[in-house]
């Protein structure tokens, strides 16, 4: 999916002072202390890298055990830093004055964070001399907290993008530097949308970080009351309401692909869902199935209809829904 904006968006400075001639500062001159973890935060990393910017140190989240196996994975940024031979740094607290000395002893100008994954101390965001900034993937301070893409899906908002603040204790509270603006597809999901996100952060952060080297670049407070907030996503959050309207569930499913993924039960066992639209109709209970076609499943809600294009049924793998129905009795049965 490929949307206007998705080379540049709509970049607007925050402050007057933004407009300014080219930095005296080069590439090679900055020294970045990076903070992140998943890949939306990659893709800042490497544009760094690439950009000729020297990474003294990269912070990210302890490595953990997913899925049912508990197998341990590194995080995306942790793998890519590894295999660039960059300075790895995975704090489990930060209640240890050794880890702040370390980062001192890296001799950074700036810390550049993007999704690290928890609020940094006030001793970490001062372990560099120029203090730190963060890329966030909303128009802040709409959608502030650990979920921000999903929660602009979810609510139905035709545009969002990607912000570059001052980073503070509080969580997303910082003064803003300068954002990048972009439509939201009418069928873009999470996962689409956020990739585009990364880019345009990535791009915001180096048209703007040697301003913000040479100290010529200012900060606006954020407007408090217009903030909203995204918590972190369960897998809970992904169980569908059926009594919900079709449009709300249509976006429910985009906002949660690819994680935790739509879901609900039937005969009991969970099943899950991608691919959907809101359809006319109804006039069943809620959560009953249609009908099902080459275009998809469709289950009756509280206010029209929802077309599933794809499920995966208990034990199965995920399969066109007409594949699935031909193997399980779908058509008319009761999802809750």
């Amino acid at each position: 999916m490929r949307l206007p904006e998705e080379e540049g968006g709509e970049r607007r400075g925050l402050a007057k002072s933004c407009m300014i001639p080219t930095s005296p500062w080069r590439n090679m001159q900055a020294r970045i202390l990076f903070a992140g973890t998943p890949g939306f935060a990659l893709e800042a990393l490497r544009s760094l890298h690439g950009a000729g910017y020297e990474v003294a140190g990269v912070i990210t989240q302890p490595d953990r055990a997913f899925g049912r196996g508990r197998s341990v994975k590194a995080p995306a940024v942790t793998r890519w830093a590894r295999q660039a031979g960059l300075n790895l740094i995975q704090p489990s607290h930060w209640q240890d004055d050794g880890l702040i000395r370390s980062l001192r002893a890296c001799g950074a100008d700036l810390m550049v964070a993007a999704a690290y994954g928890a609020i940094l101390p006030a001793s970490a965001l001062e372990a560099c001399r120029l203090g730190a900034i963060n890329i966030h993937a909303s128009l802040l301070p709409r959608w502030r907290g650990a979920s921000p893409v999903a929660a602009a899906i979810r609510a139905g908002d035709q545009r969002t993008g990607v912000t570059l603040m001052r980073m503070e204790t509080g969580l997303d509270t910082g003064p803003l530097l300068a954002r990048s603006e972009t439509g939201i597809g009418p069928q873009e999901t999470a996962g689409e949308l956020e990739g585009r996100l990364a880019r345009m952060g990535a791009a915001l952060l180096l048209e703007n970080l040697p301003a913000i080297l040479a100290g010529q670049l200012g900060a606006a407070p954020q407007q408090a009351e217009l903030a909203t907030y995204a918590p972190r996503m369960t897998k809970a959050q992904g169980r569908i309401d059926w009594s919900a309207t079709a449009e709300e569930l249509a976006r429910h499913v985009r906002a949660y692909d690819p994680w935790p993924v739509a879901h609900a039960l039937w005969q009991g066992r969970p099943i899950r869902f991608w691919g959907a639209c809101a359809l006319e109709g109804g006039g069943a209970e809620p959560g009953r199935v249609a009908g099902v076609g080459r275009d998809g499943m469709q289950v009756v809600t509280g206010e029209g209809a929802l077309q599933l294009r794809e499920v995966q049924l208990p034990g199965r793998r995920r399969m066109p829904a007409a594949d699935a129905a031909r193997g399980a009795p779908l058509a008319g049965s009761l999802l809750r």
